[in-house]
């Protein structure tokens, strides 16, 4: 801080580009801040020493009546960028979000109205230089049934992307718990073919909070791109519910549509969950582990829902073209071990049900994309 005893004197003219580059103790936790005064010193700490912060809000005032004060410096009306030096640790997050449900810590089964209203955090992460372990793709590639190849399968970058994504979810300001979320949807546009050789940019954010008839839901929007130019985009949609009177009533088996004529019927072993917890890096114990998916309302552990979504595609493979969009819903979850027909129909409409009673657990299209 600058010495209170100094006489005054005015402050410097402005310099956009003047910045104080301040270092913590730890070298690799670096804080950049544009300032007005270049006498004037700040203390501030980062929550990870992988993250860089750079905020460039020049009207943005943080007084410190202590110098031994830690204060969080924040913009929540602007976008901010935050640059990650290597992926998060998954297991680290989950064991984050598993702490924050502590009888200490949990928030309330229902959502607030405060949780309900919260806006998500407007952070984009960032990971540049992400190149693929050969290995670690033949392992992703045999548990989930496509041929070993150099080119990435459209649902591989998801698994690049989601210790970015579990890091915005586990954050102390995003306004939902993430054990207990849904992943209801998912949309994948793939711009041309990936070579496995190739380095890739990830960007990662959260948007559009808005009413579900069950609760609230939210996007999760990833981009691969390559010497920035984007070739891969994923928007997956998950759900936080809530009990509420408008959900509606309860759809009864008689009322669903027929399923269509399956093409195949798939036998789902009980160590899918584990295998692509393994190969994907997502281990909510939600597909590992029988407590844990007790814990969360299923009587035994349920297969992950981007399996199953590659696991149709793999099925479609040698098909394909070089782009497209695939989409799919999630309904039911395939509990493990389980039976599952595929069914899938030349305009490149497929889905997934349950051989007994025609629920639909996996609804998908997919559409080229034009040159």
């Amino acid at each position: 801080m600058s010495n209170p005893d100094a006489p005054a004197t005015p402050p410097p003219d402005p310099d956009p580009d003047e910045t104080v580059r301040i270092t913590s103790m730890d070298p690799d936790r670096t804080v950049q801040l544009p300032t007005h005064d270049a006498d004037e010193t700040v203390q501030l700490t980062t929550r990870d020493a992988d993250e860089t912060v750079r905020i460039s809000d020049t009207s943005e005032t943080v007084r410190i009546s202590d110098a031994d004060e830690t204060v969080p410096v924040a913009a929540p009306e602007r976008d901010e960028r935050v640059e990650l030096s290597r992926a998060p640790a998954v297991g680290a997050l989950y064991r984050r979000a598993v702490t924050a449900l502590l009888p200490r810590r949990r928030r309330p089964a229902a959502a607030t109205r405060s949780e309900v209203e919260a806006p998500l955090p407007r952070t984009e992460l960032l990971l540049q230089g992400v190149s693929v372990d050969r290995e670690h793709l033949a392992a992703y590639d045999r548990v989930c049934g496509f041929r070993l190849t150099d080119t990435l399968p459209a649902t591989y970058p998801h698994v690049l992307a989601f210790p970015l994504a579990m890091r915005l979810m586990t954050a102390p300001d995003f306004p939902f718990p993430l054990l207990g979320l849904v992943h209801v949807a998912n949309r994948i546009s793939l711009l041309r073919p990936i070579d496995a050789g190739e380095t890739l940019d990830l960007a990662v954010r959260t948007a559009d909070a808005r009413p579900h008839a069950r609760g609230r839901q939210f996007d999760v929007l990833a981009t691969a791109s390559v010497n920035g130019e984007p070739v891969w985009h994923d928007v997956s949609t998950y759900l936080r519910k809530e009990p509420t009177p408008t959900a509606g009533e309860r759809r009864e088996p008689g009322d669903r549509p027929a399923p269509p004529a399956p093409t195949g019927q798939w036998r789902v072993n009980p160590h899918v969950g584990t295998a692509y917890a393994r190969a994907s890096g997502d281990r909510n114990p939600i597909h590992t582990s029988r407590i844990g998916a007790r814990l969360l309302g299923y009587p035994r552990p349920i297969a992950h829902g981007m399996w199953s979504k590659a696991r149709c595609l793999a099925a479609l493979e040698g098909r394909l073209p070089e782009a497209y969009t695939v989409e799919v819903a999630f309904k039911v979850p395939i509990r493990l071990p389980g039976t599952v027909n595929f069914s899938a129909t030349p305009a490149w409409d497929f889905s997934l049900h349950d051989p007994d009673s025609g629920a639909p657990h996996l609804l998908g299209s997919l559409r080229p994309v034009d040159a």
